[in-house]
């Protein structure tokens, strides 16, 4: 099961990085490579990230 490894501050960073990657599309040069802004974007919203899992790394705030 996948246990959140992503806290707060993590997740709005992912959000604005995703946010701008996405509007590539359409303010910067046309290209796909903008969609790339779903990753963060999807990983904040499940608040999960499988390469911090990898490095044992967990930004949510211990109870």
């Amino acid at each position: 099961m996948m246990k959140k490894n992503i806290g707060t501050t993590d997740m709005v960073i992912r959000f604005i990085v995703g946010l701008f990657l996405l509007s590539l599309i359409f303010w910067g040069p046309k290209t796909l490579w903008g969609l790339v802004g779903l990753v963060p974007i999807l990983a904040g919203a499940i608040r999960f990230c499988p390469f911090y899992t990898l490095f044992g790394i967990n930004t949510c705030k211990k109870d």
